[in-house]
């Protein structure tokens, strides 16, 4: 929880020098218990300040908030599962890690923060192939997953498919406009470049 202080403090910080989609997002709820995994609702209304960020700092903000509802499920079962898969993580062992996603999978399958934080791994590991095959299962159940669309990024630009990951960009920047994959591609920079 001391993440999520963090994130408030920050959003706070900023609604006090006058940032209004910043407040607004500060004044949406928390995570609800009522959702199967996260409080949907929410999620939307993140998403769509996301969309609409007048700025990469607030659209930072606002992405921190979309990435705590995926991290953090409304099942206490996986929440607990998951705070073992990043902890393991953190600790380097990527092998137990995904281990432990595998277990996660298996269990709560349309869960796409588990096939995320698996396909992490499976990039951090140089398992390029596996990596995207789980990038895909996450967009299937979220194809708004800027982080995952990021990893596609990454990954086609080492396979040396660029005109693959220019699409993945193209994909992500519509769903996160500040998404920084946009350094990748010079064509991208220009303005008034639609994305």
């Amino acid at each position: 929880m001391t993440g999520m202080k963090a994130i408030l403090a920050a959003i706070w910080r900023r609604a006090l020098m006058g940032g209004v989609l910043a407040l607004v997002l500060a004044l949406m709820p928390l995570p609800a218990q009522a959702q199967a995994y996260m409080d949907e609702a929410g999620l939307e209304r993140a998403f769509a300040l996301l969309k609409n960020a007048p700025d990469e700092l607030n659209a930072e903000i606002v992405a921190q908030q979309i990435w705590y509802y995926w991290l953090h499920p409304n099942d206490p079962e996986l929440a607990a599962a998951m705070i073992e898969v990043l902890a393991v993580r953190a600790g380097g062992d990527y092998r137990r890690a995904i281990t432990l996603c595998d277990a996660v999978i298996a269990r709560w399958p349309d869960y796409a923060e588990g096939w995320n934080q698996r396909a992490t791994l499976y990039y951090i590991i140089s398992d390029l192939q596996s990596s995207l095959a789980d990038v895909e299962e996450v967009l299937a159940r979220e194809p708004r997953h800027f982080g995952a669309l990021s990893g596609a990024v990454a990954i086609y630009l080492q396979l040396n498919d660029r005109a693959a990951a220019l699409q993945m960009a193209i994909r992500g920047l519509a769903v996160h406009p500040f998404l920084s994959d946009r350094r990748y591609f010079p064509e991208l920079l220009q303005r008034g470049v639609e994305i």
